[in-house]
């Protein structure tokens, strides 16, 4: 049986965070969206601690904030580590930093199964039409364009869908991003292996740090070590290269082993069992090379999340750079659909602002892996890299927590309200179109600071679309 075409604005291949977050966003400006996911939710996914920025910032926009808030997922205020030269651990709180202050100081550690499928029954509730068990096999080019997808559904049948932008966000494994051109750069600096399982009845933190997460470096690299519940735990080694024949033969019994290795995680586990039946039951490896695609965008495709890159999992920062570059890709899309300025300028934004999130948690990264300093230095190093005004511990946590960018929509109400006091006071005696700039991009008819460049573009007061700032105009 030949079935006819069908026609979208928009075909998203992927249903995780930054699959679901783009459709949504699109679809919440009246756009006629399909997701096509290859798997059945609920299922299985890694990457379970989120950011504020994140719960904060895209659930905020997404719709979805009492939903998370009602999920029961545990509450992480920060991070404990036991990470250089000092003998003793070392935690931080999100509070400390202005751009998480108040009553959003804090993130969810959260089992992904559940989460994604919240993501994706959002993205139905507002208008995204989400298909499960659809895989999608290749992309239809035509005249040096990307017009849609070719797919099997659930039934196995073959199926085409035409669309004037096709979003790659199938992961990792994504075989999509072939046909955007370029290819992958891979970091020479974080070329990791992941060995990881789960543990019912670990031991946690003295509140109210009970939520947080946990990372201890031992001589093969490092454990995460994240509570999920009161009872369940995700425990993990990451590993370098050089280290990887420890992985091989079984990996309950080399887990185990590196668990013996460090004494702390070993301590915490020392009364748990590991978790052998069901969705937790298995012990998984996962290759964690850090990369970036070198071309994030062709004519009608674009690509999101682990699709266009990733970056070492240390900091938690996996659904952040996914939904984040999901923010960008769909305000780049709706902008151009409604034809007010030409895609690839809308595009160009998006590289920018992703590459320079991206550097920004890579360059501190490869100062944090030095283990031989203490936290004052790295704290040192985030502001400098950070380039922010804020004392080195506050930079610090606002970078871990996913607000280096200053994006806006990503931070606290209370810092956004602070700074526009700040920027009140700045004005006096300055230039009323500066001001006017300024307070614009900031907190008006804008939601981002200022442009990256001269002639860049700048978020419009709902943060869904790009537009031009007044000093460009």
């Amino acid at each position: 049986m030949t079935h006819p075409a069908e026609e979208y604005d928009v075909l998203v291949a992927g249903g995780g965070p930054g699959g679901a977050s783009v459709a949504t966003f699109v679809a919440m400006q009246g756009h006629r969206v399909l997701l096509l996911e290859k798997e059945e939710f609920p299922r299985y996914q890694i990457g379970e601690s989120l950011l504020p920025s994140t719960v904060h910032g895209i659930c905020r926009l997404l719709g979805v904030t009492d939903e998370v808030e009602n999920a029961g997922f545990v509450r992480k205020r920060g991070g404990t580590f036991s990470w250089g030269s000092g003998s003793e651990p070392w935690s931080f709180d999100f509070a400390l930093s202005k751009k998480f202050a108040g009553p959003t100081s804090y993130a969810y550690q959260v089992e992904r199964a559940k989460f994604d499928q919240l993501l994706l029954d959002n993205a139905r509730r507002k208008g995204v039409e989400a298909r499960e068990r659809c895989a999608v096999g290749e992309v239809i080019e035509e005249d040096d364009r990307v017009r849609g997808v070719r797919y099997t559904d659930s039934d196995g049948a073959e199926r085409t869908a035409r669309a004037r932008y096709v979003v790659d966000a199938t992961g990792n494994q994504s075989k999509l991003q072939r046909s955007i051109g370029g290819q992958r750069r891979y970091s020479e600096h974080f070329q990791n292996i992941a060995l990881f399982g789960y543990f019912e009845g670990g031991r946690r933190l003295p509140g109210p740090n009970s939520g947080n997460i946990t990372c201890v470096a031992f001589p093969s690299g490092w454990f995460w070590y994240i509570p999920l519940s009161d009872t369940l735990t995700s425990v993990g080694a990451v590993v370098r290269k050089d280290s990887a024949d420890r992985l091989r033969g079984d990996r309950a019994e080399a887990l185990a082993a590196m668990i013996a290795d460090c004494p702390i995680v070993a301590e915490y586990l020392s009364d748990a069992q590991r978790v052998t039946e069901g969705r937790y039951g298995e012990v998984r490896v996962r290759k964690d090379w850090s990369y970036l695609h070198d071309t994030f965008w062709r004519p009608g495709m674009v690509l999101v999340g682990d699709a266009v890159g990733f970056i070492d999992p240390l900091f938690s920062s996996g659904v952040h750079m996914s939904t984040y570059s999901a923010l960008l890709a769909a305000r780049s899309i709706n902008t151009a659909l409604r034809g007010e300025l030409d895609e690839r300028e809308c595009f160009a934004e998006y590289a920018a602002r992703y590459r320079k999130e991206y550097q920004t948690f890579h360059d501190f990264l490869v100062t944090f892996y030095d283990i031989n300093r203490d936290e004052q230095q790295y704290f040192e190093d985030a502001k400098r890299v950070t380039r922010d005004t804020a004392p080195a511990a506050q930079a610090f946590v606002g970078l871990v927590g996913g607000g280096a960018s200053d994006e806006a929509v990503l931070t606290a109400e209370s810092y956004r309200d602070k700074r526009k006091e700040e920027l009140h006071e700045l004005s006096r005696g300055v230039h009323w179109e500066g001001h006017r700039i300024q307070l614009q991009a900031a907190f008006g008819e804008a939601t981002d600071d200022v442009p990256l460049s001269a002639d860049g573009l700048i978020a419009s007061q709902d943060g869904m679309h790009w537009e031009r700032s007044a000093a460009s105009v």
